[in-house]
């Protein structure tokens, strides 16, 4: 598997690969919008966040406006990592992390059941990473 750091000679040697050939096939990948970017992944237990927090969120939607007025407002969560949209019972999902459970349910508390236009709210707690997608198999 080859990570983002690694120099392009070592990239392409991986590759079977010159780098010449390795460096146009990365542009090709680039321009056709495949590859997006580079980017870290950050181990939030090392900074001091060991809980994440998955809300399913079902919103009230006799306000016309509601989906847009709920996901600027989550945005200004910093806790929250990722909003996802969706069709089906449950609108929008909020991927969340905290320090510890005091944090989490203040936050919960303050901040998360305080964001407009919501109708049902369903926590599930992460307790492991069983797999972890980062890549398709090409």
């Amino acid at each position: 598997m080859a990570a983002p750091e690694l120099p392009n000679a070592e990239l392409a040697e991986r590759a079977a690969v010159t780098p010449s050939t390795l460096a146009r096939r990365l542009e090709r990948l680039r321009t056709r919008g495949v590859l997006k970017g580079t980017r870290g992944l950050v181990h939030w237990p090392a900074l001091g966040y060991e809980v994440e927090v998955s809300l399913r969120v079902t919103l009230d939607k006799t306000a016309p406006r509601a989906f847009d007025e709920f996901i600027a407002a989550a945005r200004e969560v910093p806790e929250v990592l990722e909003i996802q949209t969706f069709l089906g019972s449950v609108d929008v999902r909020l991927a969340v992390i905290a320090r510890d459970m005091a944090h989490y349910q203040q936050l919960y508390r303050e901040r998360l059941l305080t964001l407009p236009h919501l109708a049902d709210i369903e926590a599930l707690m992460h307790v492991a990473q069983v797999k972890e997608g980062e890549t398709v198999p090409l």
